[in-house]
C-alpha cells in the first residue's frame, strides 16, 4: 500500500504529465495556425494581397516608376459588389500593361493569374499567355484586357473601364 504522500507525488506526477501532452498539442496547433495564417496573408492562398487603389476625378493613377519591374503587380478598386481586381506588368517589350485578374473562362472561380517569367498563368487551368499579348489578344481564357494610358510616369485608368469589368467579380 501506498502512503499518502507517494499517492500525492502519483498524482501530481501523473497530472504533470497530461499537462505536457495538453502544452505540446497547443503548442502544434498554433504553429499550424500561424503557418496557414501567414500563407494566406501573403496571398498564397487568396486574392486579398491586392493594394487598394482610391480614385481621384474618375481615374486611379498608378506611379510607373513602382511597376516597370517586369513583375506583376495586383490592384483592387472598390468595394463589395462594386469590387474589381486587376494587374499591371510592363512586358517584355517595354509596354505597360493592365488586365482583370479574370477572363471571359474561368472567372466564375475566381482564380486569378499568376506570374511565371514573361508568361501570365490562369490559376484555375493553367493556360499561360505571354505578357507581351495583354490589351492585344482578347476572349477565351487570355486576361480580360483593361484600358490604360500612359501619362508622364503615371498609368492612368478610368474608373468607367474599371467597373466595366465588374461582372467578373
Amino acid at each position: 500500500m501506498k502512503n499518502e504522500r507517494q499517492e500525492k507525488k502519483d498524482l501530481f506526477v501523473e497530472s504533470s504529465k497530461k499537462g505536457s501532452a495538453g502544452k505540446l498539442f497547443a503548442i502544434v496547433g498554433l504553429v499550424v495556425v500561424s503557418a496557414i495564417a501567414g500563407w494566406l496573408m501573403t496571398g498564397q492562398g487568396s486574392t486579398d494581397g491586392y493594394a487598394a487603389l482610391k480614385a481621384k476625378n474618375g481615374e486611379v493613377r498608378i506611379d510607373i516608376n513602382k511597376v516597370s519591374d517586369g513583375q506583376a503587380h495586383y490592384f483592387t478598386h472598390g468595394q463589395g459588389e462594386s469590387k474589381v481586381d486587376f494587374f499591371v506588368v510592363k512586358s517584355v517589350d517595354g509596354v505597360m500593361r493592365s488586365a482583370f485578374d479574370a477572363c471571359d473562362v474561368c472567372y466564375r472561380e475566381k482564380k486569378g493569374y499568376r506570374q511565371e517569367g514573361n508568361f501570365m498563368v490562369c490559376n484555375n487551368c493553367d493556360m499561360r499567355f505571354r505578357t507581351d499579348l495583354i490589351n492585344e489578344v482578347k476572349g477565351g481564357c487570355n486576361p480580360a484586357p483593361l484600358q490604360r494610358q500612359v501619362a508622364g510616369n503615371e498609368l492612368i485608368i478610368k474608373t468607367t473601364d474599371l467597373n466595366s469589368g465588374s461582372w467578373y467579380f
